[in-house]
């Protein structure tokens, strides 16, 4: 699968569809995916605390820093908040895929993505620009969504509050 992405003209990011936990994007989504290991990646492992998900491919350098970006965060984290990198590769990837995260020592689960989330038709809808970033808030709704490169921690906290 070639996955080629083009930011949005706003540098790179697109944070036109952003909610809040009063208002979130939409009812709870659904999802499992496939971990690398034995971790569960689905809506109902997720449930109970906010979770950050993180779509990403091997080969964007922006997903490759938010994902080191993520990493710092759950060191601080881990105990409160889920943290997850669903890489949008194809399942004869998953070599590939296990190198990015043990190059990244991604510290949480990282899955690969469905055939149905890869091609935009998933519970997460439109994934063209990569990375996208999304908070689900403990019920599994989607409270925010940015597509590019987060650049401050403090975007994500503040989204946070209040879970």
């Amino acid at each position: 699968m070639l996955c080629v992405a083009c930011g949005a003209s706003n540098g790179g990011v697109d944070r036109a569809a952003v909610g809040t936990s009063a208002s979130p994007l939409g009812p709870a989504v659904d999802f499992a995916f496939d971990s690398l290991d034995d971790r569960p990646v689905s809506a109902e492992a997720m449930r109970g605390k906010p979770t950050v998900v993180a779509f990403v491919t091997t080969g964007s350098l922006p997903a490759q820093a938010q994902v080191g970006f993520l990493v710092a965060m759950a060191r601080n984290d881990a105990q409160r908040v889920n943290y997850v990198v669903v890489a949008l590769e194809a399942r004869e990837n998953r070599e590939l895929v296990e190198l990015y995260a043990k190059s990244l020592s991604i510290p949480f689960p990282v899955a690969l993505a469905d055939n149905q989330t890869r091609s935009g038709s998933g519970a997460f809808g439109d994934l063209t620009i990569v990375p996208v970033t999304l908070l689900l808030d403990r019920s599994g709704r989607v409270i925010w969504r940015v597509g590019g490169r987060v650049a401050k921690s403090e975007e994500i906290r503040a989204a946070m509050r209040g879970l």
